[in-house]
């Protein structure tokens, strides 16, 4: 399986990321090609070759209208700061913003590919709901800046291209290093290093404060992290093939400022990573409420959850819940098994889970389009058409769903 690892051995930020991605030998003309059909307008990627601690680097720097942007990151007209790779930015100057559901809008109208547009908008949902919780506000009312908002559009996006026109089918990353003991001036004063963002972003995923009293990681670089990595790459055979460094602006002294990417094949269809297991008895629930249970718990972000019939203490029948779910879901879906349930208490453990890496994609069949996943097992491909595609299907159709589905899946294995 064809990887890129980011080490972010200095931090991370979304200019750094197509720095390192062009360094790798990603086409920049392709590139900016690709970022054309977001129809932003006049916007172009001015390159320059840098030599860090005599590693020669990528700089990437977005020229909007003939004017080259230096805000690295995005921040909410809330919430906006200089960013410790490089630069300050005047939220002064641009009163108007887009709000996330704008750039939603742009990002998903284009002709983009679904893959870019998923990985894209996904790292800007990041953003957006560790700003409202900052905030106390809700997504829908997050609103970016309006230059800011282009330049992030096109590293965050870009990042979604890059990662397309490499081939790469899975984001792996070392322990962020975000910095410390540090300050960042924001428009009502200081903020510390790292930003509340960044830190809230990074919920769940391996961090590091080091000691360099700087932001190494912007709150769009933590997103492409927190939105599209798989985990640590640790323990894992890698062979590589390219290599690339993407620069930032600030001189960090003893620290060179750079964001290094590796891209090769890990060779396994099998990816580990880590969620929660949360479990709990119940023997006084109305057993008409769990299928409702069920549901909210997937509806409120839990990877899975099934119940299980048990004989509990003193003979009575009960049930156990079980729910597997990632670190930062856990006070929601915590919040909505209390509030669905008769528990009084959870049990919750770490647990490390093995899985085949799928893609969703959409294919065309007799039948008409379908969604289906996409896995690899000894190099052998398997697709499987999504249950609910074939179900609409068989009722649109007026068919025996039984058929659609042996249908269907039998044309996407032949072909």
């Amino acid at each position: 399986m064809r990887i890129v690892y980011l080490d972010t051995f200095a931090g991370i930020a979304g200019d750094m990321v197509l720095g390192a991605f062009i360094s790798a030998g990603v086409d920049a003309v392709k590139l900016k090609s690709e970022i054309d059909k977001l129809g932003l307008g006049n916007v172009e990627l001015k390159l320059e070759k840098v030599v860090r601690s005599g590693i020669t680097a990528t700089k990437v720097d977005v020229v909007v209208a003939g004017k080259t942007e230096h805000v690295e990151d995005l921040g909410s007209e809330i919430h906006r700061h200089s960013h410790g790779h490089g630069y300050k930015h005047d939220h002064e100057d641009h009163e108007h913003g887009k709000s996330y559901l704008e750039i939603k809008h742009i990002i998903e109208s284009s002709p983009l590919s679904d893959r870019v547009k998923r990985r894209a908008t996904g790292i800007f949902r990041r953003i957006a709901e560790a700003e409202a919780k900052i905030h106390d506000t809700t997504v829908e009312k997050i609103h970016f800046h309006e230059v800011g908002a282009v330049d992030s559009i096109v590293d965050i996006v870009g990042t979604a291209i890059c990662l397309e026109l490499s081939g790469i089918e899975a984001v792996y990353s070392s322990p962020v290093r975000v910095g410390s003991n540090g300050y960042v001036e924001a428009k009502h004063g200081v903020l510390p290093v790292p930003a509340p963002a960044t830190l809230e972003i990074l919920k769940g995923y391996p961090t590091v404060f080091n000691d360099v009293p700087h932001e190494l990681t912007t709150p769009t670089g933590a997103a492409i992290v927190a939105a599209l990595s798989e985990g640590v790459l640790s323990d894992r055979h890698i062979e590589i093939e390219k290599i690339g460094y993407g620069a930032g602006s600030r001189d960090l002294g003893r620290l060179p400022n750079l964001l290094r990417i590796v891209i090769g094949d890990i060779g396994s269809a099998t990816e580990e990573d880590h969620v929660l297991l949360v479990e709990t008895n119940m023997d006084d629930i109305n057993p008409q409420l769990i299928p409702h249970l069920i549901e909210k718990v997937i509806a409120a972000g839990a990877t899975d959850a099934f119940v299980t019939p048990v004989l509990m203490k003193k003979g009575r029948p009960g049930f156990l819940l079980t729910v597997l779910m990632s670190e930062p879901a856990l006070e929601k879906i915590s919040n909505v098994i209390f509030s669905q349930s008769t528990t009084l208490g959870l049990r919750i453990q770490t647990i490390r889970r093995s899985k085949i890496h799928r893609d969703v994609k959409t294919f065309s069949t007799s039948l008409g389009d379908v969604k289906a996943k996409e896995s690899s097992v000894d190099g052998k491909k398997r697709i499987t058409a999504e249950f609910e595609e074939c179900k609409r299907i068989a009722d649109e159709k007026g068919l025996p769903l039984a058929e659609v589905m042996q249908r269907i899946n039998g044309e996407l294995n032949r072909s």
